[in-house]
């Protein structure tokens, strides 16, 4: 069965999982193993090689961890990905892959603290340089973009403020100035509420640690985008820098967690909707609650519904 013909919860169960090669198990098994055998010295300098695929380390590949990132590939249209072991380790792997000395970062004015932290203090010391713009005006977008700029960062919904950027006028501006990668953290959305790539973006970084895992249980992340994209961050920056691997212990958790996350988000949306109207008309009737912050309704697109 072609998996984009099928619906986003029978994907967020079973994209990228045969049971007929798993002796017919429902649950994708846990591969606890750091190394693999070879039928041959040949084969096992093919795959060290990169001349033929199949796993060689797990450092750089394991089967449990296979499924989940082709899982996490097929909710957000992409065509691979590679899981990490937290989102920081997404975002940094991402930066050392693509970024060199002299090379110019574009991110926006919120950003996780985390990755504030790594922008601002940490590449720069490599001689990165990081610079800032707020990603609601496209305009100033469009003046902080020259021919250095190498990647565009930036999250919607933000990390904690809930701003919201308009991913495809974003992806525009940049487009019409640069050939700059474009890298959007999804984290809060998760792909059942947006899907960056369709509006332009090349890269959807996750911390699968949030709603996607959805049980507080797992640390994790993801870099997603192209077949091209991937293999550079898999290899010369998880395998080869970083080292941020995800255990297959912690994938199953989070294939385990996007089982229900379709349910999940369903109702996260309508308690925030609920919490909304509750207290929108607490502050119209009572008057001391201070305005209630919609990122939506804030947006010019928006019908105000």
């Amino acid at each position: 069965m072609h998996q984009e013909k099928l619906g986003f919860s029978t994907n967020a169960i079973h994209a990228g999982y045969d049971p007929n090669k798993y002796e017919g198990a429902l649950n994708t098994p846990i591969f606890c193993t750091s190394a693999y055998a070879f039928d041959s010295a040949e084969q096992a300098a093919a795959r060290m090689g990169g001349k033929e695929e199949g796993m060689v380390y797990s450092r750089g590949g394991n089967p449990t961890v296979r499924v989940l990132e082709q899982r996490l590939a097929i909710l957000e249209g992409a065509q691979a990905a590679v899981a990490l072991g937290s989102g920081m380790g997404a975002i940094s792997t991402l930066a050392w892959t693509l970024l060199r000395p002299g090379d110019e970062l574009l991110v926006d004015v919120t950003l996780y603290s985390g990755t504030q932290t790594l922008v601002n203090s940490i590449l720069p010391e490599f001689g990165i340089v990081t610079n800032v713009a707020d990603f609601t005006r496209p305009d100033e977008v469009g003046a902080s973009i020259n021919r250095n700029t190498k990647l565009v960062l930036f999250e919607s919904l933000t990390n904690p403020n809930m701003r919201m950027v308009d991913i495809k006028t974003i992806s525009e501006t940049v487009r019409e100035r640069s050939d700059a990668l474009i890298a959007v953290d999804n984290t809060y959305c998760t792909p059942y509420l947006q899907r960056p790539l369709d509006f332009g973006a090349d890269i959807v970084l996750h911390s699968l640690t949030k709603y996607i895992n959805g049980h507080g249980d797992v640390i994790a992340g993801v870099v997603i985008g192209s077949a091209e994209i991937v293999k550079r961050v898999r290899t010369a920056g998880m395998k080869n820098s970083t080292g941020a691997c995800l255990s297959p212990a912690d994938a199953y958790l989070i294939i385990r967690g996007l089982k229900t996350l379709t349910i999940r988000m369903d109702r996260h949306c309508h308690n925030a909707r609920l919490l909304l109207n509750f207290l929108s008309a607490v502050r119209v009737s009572k008057g001391y609650i201070t305005p209630v912050f919609n990122p939506i309704a804030n947006m010019s697109w928006h019908d105000g519904k």
